[in-house]
């Protein structure tokens, strides 16, 4: 199923669960341990979990002025 193929919502929660079991299985090959590693304190994943909350914000921020970007665009393109 591809990101376009989201017709419901079922679908598209069907598609966020395959995500989670891909990106779970991914690291049980790069980490060798799932999510039930005990050798983090629970301040070190908050840490880790900030990283990500913070990466999704850079990605955010870069596709705001992307739009923004494109938005100034076809503003122009209408005025000429």
């Amino acid at each position: 199923m591809s990101d376009k193929e989201c017709g419901n919502d079922q679908d598209c929660v069907t598609k966020v669960i395959m995500k989670i079991e891909a990106r779970e299985a991914a690291g049980r090959i790069k980490y060798g341990v799932g999510m039930e590693r005990t050798d983090l304190t629970h301040v070190d994943w908050l840490n880790h979990a900030q990283e990500e909350a913070l990466d999704l914000a850079v990605y955010l921020q870069k596709l705001i002025c992307a739009s923004e970007d494109t938005t100034e665009i076809e503003r122009k393109e209408k005025t000429i």
